[in-house]
């Protein structure tokens, strides 16, 4: 299949894609991180919506969608006009996505403000549940797509808030929100081999 991951510098969805066989393409304004720019397209993935995809996994920037920033939107009580502009600028974005002529979407985004009014997302996902010991809510909106099944679900005991200072998600520097952003390995394995599967 020729698939499109949009906004994705770091390839980590990509690279699992291609071991399977597909041809497949990171996209993102910024320089790809994961060590194949014969794969990356550095442009405006908006311009790419026109080609024909056989699907399309995006992970649109969530600054101004995600709940976790709502209470930016009313410091001391009063609307933040320019906050809110750009959230509804990230949900043209959002929507642009969703909305693609593809016959299998995924977007990834975290839970999101009510404010914006987002279609309501088709589930949950944890990091805990393909592997990787952190608690992290992150939502899939899929369109010709089955929902993604865990792989590796972790024990209670075993398993932490990405919110706990000193792991990798907390890292300071400027590269924190980028680092946040990354996918986590077995939640890309899953999407490549359940969404895709091996190239016969």
């Amino acid at each position: 299949m020729k698939i499109l991951v949009a906004c994705e510098e770091s390839q980590a969805v990509t690279i699992e894609l291609r071991k399977l066989g597909h041809e497949a393409y990171s996209c993102d304004i910024e320089p790809c991180s994961g060590g194949y720019p014969e794969w990356h397209l550095q442009q405006d993935v908006l311009q790419l919506l026109k080609m024909q995809w056989d699907m399309i996994i995006a992970h649109p920037p969530c600054t101004y969608l995600s709940n976790a920033g709502a209470r930016f939107l009313y410091p001391k009580g009063q609307l933040n006009r320019e906050r809110y502009q750009n959230g509804l600028k990230a949900k043209d974005f959002f929507m642009e996505l969703y909305n693609s002529n593809c016959p299998k979407i995924a977007v990834e985004n975290p839970i999101p403000s009510k404010v914006y009014g987002l279609p309501p997302y088709t589930q949950i996902i944890q990091p805990y549940e393909f592997g990787h010991p952190y608690s992290k809510k992150t939502c899939l909106w899929l369109k010709g797509l089955p929902n993604l099944e865990p792989t590796n679900i972790l024990p209670k005991e075993q398993r932490q808030s990405t919110k706990i200072a000193g792991n990798w998600f907390n890292k300071g520097g400027k590269d924190r929100q980028k680092n946040r952003a990354k996918t986590f390995s077995g939640i890309a394995k899953a999407m490549a081999a359940q969404w895709a599967g091996l190239v016969r």
